[in-house]
């Protein structure tokens, strides 16, 4: 078998058999001599539990699948595009198609006796959201053969709701009208004049208050600004987290499986060398033995050659 059909049978396992079975094939390709894909087949790492539910509702529902590629197909485009609203539309179906597909993985891992909770269907949700924002994620996870979650790549916004949609369709059209022309200096200057004489006075203390106004306004405005831009840098940094706790888990699992692998070579080489043991006792056994009954044959000619000698000396007499 090539590896690509290795990886298919593993990945459709129950979570418990994958390391057996993967160790099973790499000691059969190293039987083989085949030393490189030996090595490929001791790489794979036994998917997390998110991640086989995830291949497990990718084997089980083809048309569910594909119809989630498609709509991951028309959100990317309408993105590009500007389009805002089958934008709009197609982020109100994705929020729905995911929250589904994720309880029916679950349903399906329950099926099957490995129940999940609430965090690993979030988890199923979050590989739903990566495969609609980016196209290589979605190959990933429709090849069905994914080891952990994955997870949208920071910064997509056209998955945390319309706003992207609705910033498009709020961006003003072009007018074809031709521009006015520009008031030449004079008029222009004359413009000015008879605007000034045209606005209120405003006495000292109503001109405190326009400017405190004026201030305020300011200081709102920035302080908005200021907000919005820590709530971005906080969206970011809850992204990394999510990030950083993945790569935590993957690497117990990492580790939690190569402890299993140590555990198992221990025993083999306990195993072997009990064999090495007996195998020893019986070399001694069989040397002694030997020896023993050499002596005997030896002694055996012997009498053998005594007894011929004895029988000629007679024949003679």
């Amino acid at each position: 078998m090539d590896l690509e059909s290795i990886e298919d049978e593993l990945y459709g396992l129950a979570p418990e058999d994958f390391v057996a079975a993967r160790d099973r094939y790499a000691a059969a390709a190293r039987k083989e001599n085949d030393r490189a894909l030996a090595a490929q087949i001791s790489a794979l790492r036994r998917p997390t539990l998110a991640a086989w539910a995830g291949n497990l509702l990718v084997r089980s529902e083809p048309e569910q699948v594909a119809g989630l590629l498609r709509l991951g197909e028309g959100l990317r485009q309408a993105h590009e595009q500007l389009d805002g609203p089958q934008l709009r539309e197609l982020n109100r179906q994705q929020h729905g198609v995911v929250a589904a597909l994720a309880r029916q993985a679950r349903q399906l891992a329950a099926k099957t006796g490995h129940p999940v909770g609430d965090d690993v269907q979030r988890e199923v949700e979050e590989s739903l959201h990566a495969v609609l924002a980016d196209s290589e994620a979605a190959r990933q996870w429709a090849s069905g053969r994914l080891a952990k979650s994955l997870h949208p790549p920071v910064g997509t916004q056209f998955l945390a709701g319309a706003a992207s949609a609705s910033a498009v369709t709020a961006r003003p059209a072009r007018s074809k009208q031709p521009p006015a022309p520009e008031p030449t200096t004079t008029a222009h200057s004359a413009a000015r004049r008879a605007a000034a004489r045209d606005a209120p006075v405003l006495t000292a203390k109503e001109e405190r208050e326009r400017r405190r106004e004026e201030e305020r306004r300011q200081k709102l405005a920035h302080a908005r600004e200021e907000a919005e831009s820590a709530e971005h840098q906080a969206r970011l940094r809850q992204d990394e987290l999510r990030q950083a706790e993945a790569r935590r888990e993957q690497a117990e699992e990492l580790l939690r499986e190569d402890d299993e692998r140590v555990t198992a070579l221990s025993e083999e080489l306990k195993a072997a060398q009990e064999r090495q043991r007996a195998a020893r006792s019986d070399l001694d056994e069989a040397r002694h033995e030997a020896a023993e009954v050499g002596r005997i044959a030896k002694k055996a000619r012997r009498d053998a050659q005594n007894a011929h000698t004895k029988a000629a000396r007679l024949e003679t007499r």
